[in-house]
């Protein structure tokens, strides 16, 4: 006997128990003041109106108080708006969402202003919060675990909710079903203390949650077997309203994002709309204790009940979806009451039997059922406020069939719908899971890779293994990995340097012959188990990540250490952050009369306009609208669809856009994106305006390690399903005016510092799916110069005596076969032993404007996506540099 009381009463387990314990008490006494300072409040409310005119003291208490609510919550715990449970379910689905006292004590205070200032939100979501975060800041005082630190958490939620509406069991089920969704022994058993301590705790300081006449409820409610068919009906009607009003809350949301409009200001709206709203309805709809138990005591019309039903629908979107600190449950319940009362009226009309108490209790579970999607919950929650076994039956009745009907039009949890909007999408596998099983090689690795050369020589890596403090380094060859070398290496060379390598110096030695050619490496995909494993295996640090043979980054043991380590204190672990979409904040719009469309990002005013021209060029030649888009950046813990931007100096460079674009007589759409990713918005933008071709500026070179072209244009790159054309605009200078088709039209930005000259082009062709692409864009972008001459060439090894032209000669078949093309087109291969070193010399010794390159997987310039090609020459010359990919398959 002592043994057993020995295990059970272990230190972990006692502190739980202890912590639950406290807990419970504290959520209770949280959950009445919330009920008893927001009474009091709303009391004075219904008061005030006796002596002033409802239709001015109503909206000025819901303005005044719904912006002080707002302003507390603003300033003080941003954290702390809406009901609270999302972020209740993301803190314990190991998203890092601040729970702490200071979040509990803005939530409670700004809910007892926002409820009783009239806006028709419950108090239960808000000390689920309370509950949760008193928890979270009690957790902190103690070293636990973070799986202990979770369960706190959950049963200070349970207990804020058991204390709420008395019931006990409901608390403990909500958790199950709900929040943490854990049957384990440790988590029921702190879970039903806590739960239990906060319910009796709740009832003997009066806390009830509905004050029910429990008699009459029980004396007044029963049920009969002719009578299931309506209560099925019930919950049908209970699901597609719940659905409705689930949809509602989310537009709602979006609607008050689109106003660009602080918190505070949302809330006081709110309120204002609702003091009107109700200062315009009965006097009865201004205290909703008094119009609840008139309706589930079966004392109002249908007629009431109706507009109960709609007042309450309206304005509970309006006030949940401005951000008030204040829940969903009550209001669900309120509408359930309304819509059982009206069928079970309409039942006693048609049948003489039934009792429309049963049908206003039994919609309250049904309608709470069809929002939280928790059908278990509902019905205990109405069974314990009732403590009524004639309700159980019409209960389950009614609240699975509202779930089932409400999951089907509308699936998904709402709760988890709210988290989305702010970025945070929960993955319930991955969070209940080890990283090691989860994460992949991918998540952790360090992307930024130094990396040595293959042709480098022993004395080089020397000098760069003295720079640095890594002890080995990957060995490349055109961007693909082809080994691996450590200071173990270089020191057995400078060994046997004084033996068999005397006679060689180290700068004649390579890397290639001293390298591990054949390195152990892993695939992006490989979990961090299997990485670990490989690590331990072969005794070794750090591991190549390479996908198809390029390297792609690398991992270390520190690497998964710091990874498991986040996925415990749930910090950076999954479920992740996803970034929020891009949001527009301006646009115009012009008639859609093109064959398609071609985008143009644009940044730099010095260098929009020509961008622009080109664009025009491409538009004119083959009918295509122009879309400008402008791109903000904000900081991550902003969003985009809320965060004020001054787009004065964006508009301009628009506005300067449309006018050349109506001289052109081009259709041209306009448009400013917030985002934090200017790729992200620009990927966003091709995919909804259903764009054919992106032309977009490159500076030529880019200080991104393992990028080519730099982080957007990369991702652009790989991304993007259209047509992609990158620029990198010379400094060649010329005359102040360029020609547009006969046009003798000046630059539209006179911020320009040099002008660019188009009249020499210079195109290497090769036999790759891209080179075609250039040569098809040729026509339009020629029209750029005066008298404009294009040379085609191939680039061969010197070892090659006679060099195939077929690939050119057929690329000026197709330019002479375009009508009024009547420049110089002449082809002529090159002998060089690399791509960039012909084309380089080339544009050194000949002079040319303009290099076009054709960016192909395959053929000749088989890495101008993969490899370097594009920025040696970009880098190489001053000319202005056209790169040409194709479009992807969708």
């Amino acid at each position: 006997m002592n043994q057993r009381f020995r295990t059970w009463w272990q230190p972990r387990r006692g502190l739980a128990i202890a912590e639950a314990c406290i807990i419970g008490l504290v959520a209770a006494l949280s959950a009445v003041f919330l009920k008893v300072g927001s009474g009091w409040l709303g009391t004075w409310r219904v008061h005030t109106t006796h002596l002033l005119p409802a239709w001015l003291v109503l909206p000025a208490i819901g303005l005044v108080l719904g912006f002080l609510a707002g302003w507390l919550v603003d300033r003080l715990a941003p954290e702390a708006a809406g009901s609270g449970i999302p972020q209740v379910k993301a803190s314990l689905a190991n998203v890092h969402v601040n729970l702490s006292w200071r979040v509990a004590g803005v939530k409670l205070l700004s809910a007892i202003i926002a409820i009783g200032s009239g806006m028709t939100l419950g108090r239960q979501g808000p000390t689920v919060q309370v509950g949760a975060g008193l928890a979270a800041g009690m957790s902190r005082w103690v070293p636990t675990s973070p799986d202990h630190r979770r369960q706190m958490i959950a049963a200070g939620a349970g207990a804020g909710l058991a204390a709420a509406f008395n019931a006990p069991i409901a608390g403990v089920l909500f958790i199950v079903e709900e929040l943490l969704q854990d049957l384990s022994g440790l988590t029921l058993g702190t879970a039903i203390i806590a739960s239990f301590i906060g319910g009796v705790i709740s009832r003997l300081l009066g806390g009830g949650s509905l004050d029910l006449n429990l008699q009459l409820v029980k004396s007044s409610s029963q049920f009969s077997i002719p009578e299931i068919p309506f209560f099925i009906l019930l919950g049908i009607l209970a699901g597609l309203f719940g659905a409705l009003f689930n949809s509602g809350l989310i537009f709602s949301i979006k609607f008050y994002q689109r106003l660009h409009i602080s918190l505070p200001l949302r809330v006081a709206l709110a309120g204002f709309i609702s003091g009107v709203v109700v200062a315009m309805l009965p006097p009865s709809f201004r205290d909703n204790t008094g119009l609840r138990e008139s309706l589930i005591t079966g004392g109002s019309h249908p007629s009431v009940a109706a507009i109960a039903f709609a007042a309450q629908f309206i304005l509970t979107l309006i006030a949940f979806g401005s951000g008030a600190p204040g829940g969903l449950f009550a209001p669900s319940l309120i509408l359930g009451s309304c819509l059982g009362h009206i069928i079970g009226v309409s039942e006693l009309y048609i049948t003489g039997v039934g009792s429309p108490t049963t049908y206003a209790l039994a919609g309250m579970g049904g309608f709470f059922s069809a929002v939280s999607k928790v059908p278990i919950t509902a019905i205990v929650i109405v069974f314990e406020m009732t403590t009524d076994f004639n309700l159980v039956l019409p209960l389950m009745i009614v609240s699975v069939a509202a779930y089932l009907v409400a999951d089907k039009v509308v699936p998904g949890s709402l709760y988890e719908k709210l988290l989305e909007l702010k970025g945070i999408t929960l993955t319930k596998e991955v969070a209940m899971e080890g990283a090691l099983t989860k994460l992949t090689a991918k998540d952790v690795m360090q992307e930024r890779v130094e990396t040595l050369d293959a042709e480098m020589s022993l004395e080089e890596a020397m000098q760069a293994f003295a720079r640095s403090h890594h002890r080995g380094f990957p060995v490349v060859e055109d961007s693909k990995l082809v080994g691996i070398v450590t200071q173990s290496d270089l020191l057995k060379i400078r060994e046997s340097t004084n033996h068999t390598l005397s006679d060689r110096n180290l700068a004649d030695i390579f890397l290639k012959e001293i390298m591990t050619s054949v390195p152990m490496t892993v695939s992006p995909i490989h979990t961090l188990s299997n990485v670990l494993y490989l690590l331990d295996r072969y005794q070794i640090s750090r591991l190549p990540v390479v996908d198809r043979r390029k390297l792609i980054g690398i991992i270390t043991r520190a690497d998964i250490i710091r990874a498991e380590a986040d996925h415990l204190n749930g910090e950076n672990a999954t479920p992740k952050l996803r970034p929020e979409p891009s949001y527009i904040v301006y646009q115009t719009r012009s008639p859609s009369i093109g064959r398609g469309r071609l985008l143009v990002p644009v940044a730099n005013p010095e260098t929009a306009g020509v961008l622009l021209q080109m664009a025009a060029a491409i538009a004119r030649d083959r009918h295509y609208e122009i879309d400008c888009v402008q791109v903000m950046l904000i900081p991550r813990h902003s969003s985009p669809s809320e965060t004020q931007v001054r787009t004065a100096k964006s508009r301009r460079l628009l506005r300067q856009a449309e006018v050349l674009a109506k001289k052109w007589k081009i259709p041209l759409h306009t448009q400013i994106r917030v985002t934090h990713d200017v790729a992200q918005a620009i990927l966003e933008t091709i995919n909804e305006q259903h764009i054919d071709l992106i032309l977009m500026g490159w500076k030529g070179n880019t200080s991104t390690p393992g990028r080519i072209f730099g982080s957007v244009v990369d991702t652009i790159i790989r991304q993007a399903t259209c047509e992609v054309v990158l620029v990198k605009l010379g400094t060649t200078p010329q005359s102040p005016l360029l020609t547009q088709n006969g046009l003798n039209a000046p630059l539209p930005l006179t911020a320009l510092p040099t002008q660019h000259s188009f009249n020499s082009w210079l195109v290497p062709v090769a036999g790759g799916p891209n080179s075609p692409l250039a040569i098809k864009l040729l026509p339009a972008l020629i029209t750029l110069g005066n008298d404009p001459k294009i040379r085609l060439t191939q680039v061969f090894k010197p070892s090659e005596l006679k060099p195939d032209m077929s690939i050119s000669e057929q690329a000026i078949r197709h330019l002479m076969r375009r009508r009024k093309l009547s420049s110089t087109v002449v082809a002529l291969p090159v002998q060089a032993n690399s791509v960039a070193e012909g084309v380089i010399n080339l544009v050194q010794t000949e002079g040319y404007d303009v290099v076009v390159l054709g960016a192909s997987r395959e053929g000749l310039l088989q890495q101008a996506i993969q490899g370097n090609i594009p920025e040696a020459i970009a880098s190489g010359v001053e000319s202005t540099v056209i790169l040409v990919r194709g479009a992807m398959q969708k």
